[in-house]
């Protein structure tokens, strides 16, 4: 499994990871982005923003790098640099299927992304994947399950995935929405032959969104690796946008909002990776700076407070603006 890659890393930022969903296309749900990239978002323009990024983690010690094919060129431009870098052999590359980017290149679009988790999709996306990213992709994960989703039932899709599991690409998923846990638990049922199909979870969690905790600490005792995805919730635990309370945290460890919010995610035993999706060099280094934080017992319980109801907090982050 590649993130046994990671477990024997000698810097605590190895288990932060670089997302590219907010840097990957023109347009995306962040609080604060439309001033985090340049002007004329370009493709030129973001390639060389991802690569500034790239560059600057690995340099700090990151070593797993998540794209998707719904994030616009994101698979590209994390292709086109690793091409560069062919001795770069210390990375762990994860990427996902299951919507389809739908935007052009555009941020006024009225749909950015399709879903659909029929096999049709997968062998078609996997094909593009694979064009990009050839035997540098480690990981591939069913995009946003749903308790819902046709990929929890879809025998034939498990044959597929089993298949690719089989060749030496591991198989996960990611999830989403105030039903989280259950459909963690529900993916963990998940079998082909009698083998558990899924060796990795990638879900959210953060501060004001802690719902799937029990499942994921479940999927971690099942073995399976479990990512952390918007952990600063799409900006809302950043400055300015960060809740008094957690400011206040933040002045008295004198590091940033944003290093104190991801460093609560790093505390939690089954937390394999934490994402950083970072848009700039100066986020990025302020994001790793979450190795280091250390919080006391009054602190993490004023933290606590901050808990949303799941639905609430869904709510919420399905009304962000794409920028």
């Amino acid at each position: 499994m590649p993130f046994s890659r990671l477990a024997h890393a000698t810097t605590p930022t190895a288990h932060i990871g670089l997302g590219l969903a907010a840097v990957g296309r023109p347009g995306y749900i962040n609080l604060g982005r439309e001033g985090d990239l340049p002007a004329e978002r370009t493709v030129d323009a973001l390639r060389l923003r991802t690569h500034e990024l790239l560059d600057a983690a690995y340099a700090q010690g990151v070593r797993y790098f998540d794209v998707a094919r719904s994030y616009g060129r994101s698979e590209e431009f994390l292709a086109d640099w690793l091409n560069a870098r062919p001795s770069f052999d210390d990375i762990v590359v994860g990427s996902k299927w299951g919507y389809t980017y739908t935007a052009d290149w555009t941020t006024d679009a009225e749909k950015h992304e399709v879903k659909d988790h029929s096999v049709q999709t997968y062998e078609r996306q996997r094909a593009e994947s694979a064009e990009l990213l050839g035997d540098r992709l480690d990981l591939y994960q069913i995009h946003s399950v749903t308790p819902d989703s046709p990929a929890l039932t879809d025998k034939e899709l498990h044959a597929k995935l089993a298949e690719a599991a089989a060749q030496g690409t591991t198989i996960g998923f990611s999830t989403s929405g105030p039903a989280q846990a259950e459909a963690i638990r529900a993916a963990l049922d998940v079998t082909v032959d009698g083998e558990p199909l899924f060796r990795t979870v990638q879900s959210t969690y953060n501060i004001l969104e802690t719902s799937a905790g029990p499942a994921l600490a479940e999927a971690h005792d099942a073995g399976l690796a479990v990512i952390v995805k918007e952990g600063m919730a799409n900006g809302r635990l950043a400055d300015p946008y960060a809740p008094d309370v957690l400011k206040a945290v933040a002045a008295e460890t004198s590091l940033g909002c944003d290093a104190v919010a991801l460093a609560v995610i790093l505390r939690q035993p089954w937390a394999g990776v934490v994402l950083s999706g970072a848009a700039t060099a100066t986020q990025l280094a302020s994001n790793l700076h979450a190795a280091v934080v250390d919080l006391d017992e009054d602190q993490l319980a004023r933290l606590a407070e901050l808990v949303e109801k799941p639905q609430a907090y869904w709510e919420r982050r399905g009304q962000l603006p794409w920028h």
